[in-house]
């Protein structure tokens, strides 16, 4: 036994609340090195004739990463405290493992257990709820239609009319979407993702002048009103985009910098290493990445933090949002996203924050700050599958796993997940053109745990290079449309809504492959039934074996058909199977 690959502890991902009497408990282990892990577990004062009563109950294998083994098990506490500790069991041996070490046989002193004092009803993670039944779809407005001439930037050109560039404009608003939203609702959509809609000089709207006030190419705040208000007729959220960590070149308080120097009153709202301010290569002044238009906000400071506190609350307030994506979250400080966090809940409870943040996220998802943070190693490792082709199918299920496993499982539920946006490249453009691979890649995102996220444009096989080019007009045109693509993506959200199992409910296990690239996926279960979403990612018919396929029920596939035990699936294939569960 390897007993220095044994980890364990009570906290984040190893031990957290389902529920205000029930604790999931995991463990990690070498992986193939344990036959059976056993959890002994109590209540630390329940004791007789001297001894500590304790119960002990079998957890169950629920994945591999390749280096680690992962058991999981569910506790209930009636009287809210557990002492537990592990009973490790290899083909040679057996030991006891706690958070004093490792003993040939259990401590009789329940102190030497690993301990969870209290369950406390205030600790249980609180996402909102409506964000697991939720589809999104992220309009990169400048793009999306231009509902209102009118409105439109001096410099717009025709719609469509030339190639998007990082300085060009088309004239997309608010009346565009309204026009459209009904389409969205066709499609399934329940939820839109704005990027910036704030006052700003680019296309983009990352670079904030005015936090307060709309940008007058998209319209007014009467329009936003109405955008809002027609989205929630129709059942659809509305999450917008703010940047905290840094301001636009052209936002006032800088501007005054700029001018005044440091007689500016606005010169600790920001970091300012020297007098007069500089910008070019490297300014010197702290910015987002050394761009010089991008000075970054001291988050610190009492008077900016109000500013964005009240930001935060006016949208809400004023404007009934159901949620804010917060842009390069983690290089702003914890206390103000905890703050920030305490400010918008109190007006707006089940309001969804969603960070943006590209690595290892558990510090900022302890129920303090986020609800949730952008999946990019999602997209990383399903990219690296079946479109760089740069790790195999049994890599894929290892890494995903490992992602998974590092967080909660009622964590990772509410993560967003994406496979395009407008920092990447096209999905199709990104799959060569081949239709095959982006349905796989649509049924994988959209049967996934967490919330899935469209780019605006993908449904029906836009395509473009890196940005600028994924930011091209969105094609009203029905007759160009790959309506086979955008039927796919309507199926799969339909069966999503119809499946609970596919909507972050009950529990998973990872399908590992049998050959190093063979058939993968996963399974969703419960004790009533299952849902197995299977993938071939290569060129050729593959197949894979489960127990009691004769029972199995293909809901949703392109070619998988069933002989006995044996489920095969063609070129790039995916399958949706449903059957019962006996134990």
């Amino acid at each position: 036994m390897e007993k220095s690959a044994v980890f364990h502890r009570p906290v984040d991902n190893l031990a957290y609340l389902l529920d205000n009497k029930t604790l999931h408990i995991r463990l990690k282990t070498k992986a193939n090195d344990l036959q059976e892990v056993l959890l002994i577990h109590g209540d630390p004062y329940i004791w007789a004739d001297g001894e500590w009563m304790h119960d002990m109950e079998r957890m169950y294998l629920a994945g591999t990463d390749g280096v680690h083994d992962y058991w999981e098990i569910k506790i209930f506490s009636e009287t809210n405290r557990i002492r537990y500790g592990f009973k490790l069991i290899s083909s040679n041996e057996e030991v006891i493992y706690t958070e004093k070490g490792f003993y040939s046989t259990p401590p009789k002193d329940s102190d030497y257990y690993f301990c969870f004092p209290y369950l406390h009803n205030t600790d249980l993670f609180d996402a909102p709820a409506w964000v697991k039944d939720t589809i999104w779809y992220q309009i990169f407005p400048e793009r999306f239609a231009n509902g209102d001439p009118s409105i439109d930037p001096p410099t717009a050109k025709a719609w469509g009319s030339e190639p998007p560039a990082i300085n060009n404009f088309f004239g997309g608003d608010f009346a565009g979407v309204i026009q459209h939203l009904d389409y969205l609702s066709d499609l399934g959509v329940n939820g839109i993702y704005f990027t910036p809609v704030f006052k700003a000089s680019s296309n983009h709207k990352y670079d904030t002048i005015d936090y307060l006030e709309i940008d007058p190419q998209f319209g007014d705040k009467e329009s936003l009103k109405r955008l809002v208000k027609e989205c929630h007729k129709r059942g659809i959220k509305v999450m917008l985009d703010a940047v905290f960590n840094h301001s636009g070149y052209y936002f006032p308080p800088f501007q005054d910098v700029l001018v005044n120097g440091e007689s500016s009153r606005y010169k600790d709202w920001f970091h300012i290493h020297s007098y007069p301010v500089r910008g070019g290569e490297r300014p010197n002044y702290e910015a987002f990445g050394f761009v010089e238009s991008m000075p970054k906000l001291n988050t610190a400071n009492p008077e900016v933090k109000k500013y964005l506190m009240d930001v935060g609350a006016f949208w809400i307030e004023e404007y009934d949002i159901d949620g804010w994506r917060l842009d390069v979250a983690n290089e702003v400080d914890h206390k103000f996203w905890r703050e920030f966090r305490e400010t918008v809940k109190a007006i707006k409870p089940d309001v969804y924050i969603l960070g943006e943040i590209w690595h290892d996220s558990m510090p900022w998802l302890r129920g303090d700050q986020f609800d949730a943070v952008m999946n990019y190693p999602f997209k990383t490792n399903l990219f690296n599958l079946l479109v760089n082709e740069s790790i195999n199918s049994t890599q894929f299920v290892e890494n995903i796993t490992r992602v998974y496993y590092n967080y909660p499982k009622n964590v990772f539920d509410y993560t967003f997940n994406l496979v395009g946006s407008h920092d990447t490249a096209r999905l199709l453009t990104e799959c060569d053109v081949n239709i095959g691979k982006v349905k796989q890649i649509f049924t994988l995102l959209l049967t996934f745990m967490g919330t899935p996220c469209i780019y605006y444009g993908d449904e029906i096989g836009l395509t473009g290079g890196q940005d600028p080019g994924c930011r091209k007009c969105m094609d009203w045109d029905e007759s160009t449309h790959n309506l086979d693509l955008k039927n796919h993506i309507k199926e799969l959200i339909s069966i999503r809504k119809q499946e609970r199992l596919l909507a972050n409910e009950g529990s998973v296990r990872f399908i590992l492959p049998t050959t190093e690239n063979g058939i993968f996926g996963y399974e969703k279960f419960n004790e009533k039934y299952s849902i197995t979403v299977l993938f071939n990612p290569e060129q050729y018919e593959q197949s894979i074996v489960l127990s009691e396929a004769s029972e199995h029920e293909i809901i949703y596939s392109d070619s998988a058909r069933i002989d006995g035990s044996t489920i095969t699936l063609g070129e790039n294939g995916y399958v949706i199977i449903k059957a019962p569960r006996y134990s």
